[in-house]
């Protein structure tokens, strides 16, 4: 859940707006720590459809005060594609301090951010920027601005941006972090900790984003908007309480009693907020970096399909249909095809019907339940409440076997239940 309050500085209480016709730049995270052949795969083929992909290639943690870093294996092959820009994300976990311009800390990540730049450059890639993502405290901004205005005199020339959340737009202490590095994105979506199991949870809130972004435009330097495609799986006690969330199906730790719940970005928020800057939006709000990237493996991400109607400016519609797929003579399967951009995430119903032939067998998969109607007609529902088929996909949702080939006709109903 966003926090945000009035901002208490800014030249400009009335930032120019950019023209309606000027298009919004689009670009995308890679956050993967491994770059497995999905990773490949996705970058290849999207890479084109962006400005820029921002790839994580370095975390740093500090057990006992002292940095820790892990390195991602980027696969500069992938990257080194011509015409296409790269940024780079440094993304540095909660720091208590102290801050100095001269202390360990600081000399590591100075040095780091060199280090990854260099790696880059050695491999054929030119980072169009560097990226860096802390975790830091509201009370900590001026440390922050301390520690990028060494990173940004290391790597220069280098433009150097950092990621900044709502919360800390009301601080005096942002404008002087603004106003070091070259740009910053705001991150307008989080997840507050769950009251229960029947709490309605919201990713982005886009009327919190909207008030976020003028905020933002106040502070007179260029800046992108980050929107969120991912979900996760909340668990909680038979109690209610919250044990913790996933961002697979669930968590091996969980015990069989957990109840999970899940939490999605909203494709349809989303592609309000797009369509609303699209046409109105402040002249130093540049573009959209989505978090993240689809990948085929990514579960509880958007697929491209519907990622892509977003950059591509297409609609998004909710469009399924239900076929009957002959297997052999008198056996045949129900498939549900999803057609549209977005997932299906409503119980459905499918009725099969026919005539002439005697019904042998039939049964449900995937969580579908069959009934017989009548002697020539049967009915597939799902009682899952976390059901979904993602857009672009299909599933053999049951089957049925007749004791000779006749036509089978087959309908699908969507309305909420």
């Amino acid at each position: 859940m966003l926090m945000l309050s009035g901002v208490a500085f800014g030249a400009d209480p009335s930032p120019a707006r950019a023209a309606g016709s000027e298009p919004l730049q689009h670009s995308a995270y890679v956050w993967q720590r491994a770059w497995t052949p999905a990773v490949q795969s996705a970058v290849f083929q999207h890479e084109s459809n962006f400005h820029s992909l921002c790839a994580l290639a370095a975390e740093v943690s500090f057990p006992n005060g002292r940095p820790t870093v892990s390195r991602v294996r980027l696969d500069f092959d992938c990257l080194r594609q011509p015409g296409f820009r790269v940024s780079l994300a440094l993304r540095i976990n909660a720091y208590p301090g102290p801050y100095a311009t001269s202390n360990s800390v600081t000399t590591r990540l100075t040095t780091l951010a060199q280090e990854i730049l260099k790696e880059a450059r050695n491999a054929g890639v030119t980072p169009s920027e560097l990226q860096i993502d802390f975790d830091c405290a509201e009370t900590k901004l001026d440390g922050y601005a301390m520690w990028l205005r060494e990173i940004k005199n290391r790597v220069a020339p280098v433009p150097v941006v950092f990621t900044a959340l709502p919360s800390w737009l009301k601080h005096p202490e942002f404008a002087r972090l603004a106003g070091v590095g070259s740009g910053f994105v705001l991150q307008v979506h989080s997840l507050e900790r769950p009251r229960g199991p029947d709490t309605p949870f919201q990713l982005c809130d886009p009327a919190a984003a909207r008030i976020a972004v003028a905020q933002a435009a106040r502070v007179g330097v260029p800046f992108q908007v980050a929107l969120p495609t991912y979900g996760y799986v909340l668990g909680f006690n038979p109690r209610g309480e919250f044990i913790g969330l996933s961002a697979e199906r669930g968590r091996a730790d969980w015990p069989p009693s957990t109840i999970r719940r899940e939490v999605r970005s909203d494709p349809v928020a989303m592609a309000g907020l797009l369509s609303a800057w699209s046409t109105n939006r402040p002249a130093n709000l540049r573009g959209i970096i989505w978090y993240r990237l689809p990948i085929e493996d990514d579960i509880l991400n958007w697929r491209w399909r519907t990622l892509g109607a977003m950059v591509t400016g297409q609609p998004l519609r909710e469009r399924a249909r239900a076929v009957w797929r002959r297997v052999e003579p008198g056996l045949g399967e129900i498939c549900l095809v999803n057609d549209g951009e977005l997932d299906l995430s409503s119980r459905p119903k499918i009725t099969a019907r026919w005539n002439g032939a005697r019904l042998i067998g039939s049964d449900g998969l995937y969580g579908f339940v069959v009934s017989e109607e009548s002697q020539t007609q049967l009915t597939w529902r799902c009682p899952l409440l976390d059901w979904r088929l993602n857009a672009g996909e299909q599933q053999v949702i049951g089957w049925m076997r007749l004791e000779q080939d006749c036509e089978v006709q087959v309908e699908l109903d969507l309305s909420k239940r």
